[in-house]
């Protein structure tokens, strides 16, 4: 909702001023420019990303506009699903994971935690590495490893949908100016006419400049910024969960294994020790919508 304002006051500093300054927003409407640079610029995305990475893009960009910010529960969930899941592992073994983790959805524990449920990449995460440790003989070390990996795939692949709106940010002033400079050919045309259509001519091809630097400055980079902003939110999930299980593999009690998790968690959303001992007092109690 914030950043709908945002933009909206980005455009009417941006217009506004013209206005301001004696412009006449009538001006700046020119089609022709319009077609020939984000024509030119969706062509060059389609060209130069796979659909996938297209179809993850919209999605991105519908999630940012949708919800700025992070789950207040989910941590609070994160954090007493795995000291649940931990202090019944120690308890009862990796034969309590079957009961779980294969039907998430129907487990008692889990259905406790929606705002976890909600997350299906975050349990098949903690689902495949809490399988790898019970399955095979890997030291924490190894698994700490096999999981910064995934995480930094995770993130490269993430990423994709920022890069490229970026690039083609980069890309829309030259668009514009090869619409200014085909507008100036055809402002050409009309040398011989009357000057104020000269510059009825001149200025259409300035808008092209103009609609080239709004979309790339106004529009593109700051999409691309936002998003990059929410992915780093969504991989620190994964560090935090990362970091949990590496505790638990090295036999530390849950407590100790759920706050080095904490303590990846980003400033904005990171609890207090206190906090999350707190929520810990009771955790068959504790889902969240408090």
């Amino acid at each position: 909702m914030f950043k709908i304002l945002f933009f909206i006051m980005l455009n009417i500093a941006v217009f506004g001023g013209f206005m301001l300054a004696g412009g006449n927003l009538s001006t700046i409407w020119q089609p022709a420019e319009f077609v020939i640079i984000i024509g030119a610029a969706i062509s060059a995305l389609l060209i130069s990303v796979p659909m996938a990475v297209i179809k993850t893009t919209g999605q991105q960009i519908k999630a940012l506009w949708s919800k700025e910010q992070e789950d207040p529960d989910f941590y609070k969930e994160l954090i007493c699903l795995t000291y649940e899941l931990f202090n019944q592992l120690r308890l009862k073994g990796f034969k309590v994971l079957d009961e779980h983790i294969d039907e998430p959805e129907t487990s008692e524990l889990f259905s406790k935690y929606p705002a976890v449920l909600k997350q299906p990449q975050i349990l098949q995460f903690l689902a495949d590495n809490l399988r790898i440790q019970s399955m095979a003989k890997i030291s924490p070390h190894d698994l700490a490893h096999l999981m910064d990996e995934e995480i930094e795939q995770q993130e490269a692949d993430m990423m994709r949908p920022s890069e490229v709106l970026f690039k083609i940010g980069e890309a829309c002033p030259g668009f514009g100016i090869m619409a200014a400079v085909m507008g100036i050919i055809i402002a050409m045309g009309f040398l011989d006419g009357a000057l104020s259509m000269i510059g009825v001519k001149v200025g259409a091809a300035l808008v092209g400049t103009f609609v080239g630097i709004y979309l790339c400055y106004a529009l593109l980079h700051p999409i691309s910024s936002a998003l990059e902003h929410m992915v780093q939110m969504r991989i620190a999930r994964y560090k935090a969960l990362a970091k949990m299980i590496t505790y638990f593999a090295k036999d530390k009690p849950p407590l100790l294994a759920v706050d080095a998790g904490r303590r990846q968690i980003q400033t904005e959303n990171r609890p207090s020790f206190i906090e999350m001992e707190q929520w810990l007092v009771a955790p068959s109690e504790t889902p969240v919508n408090e």
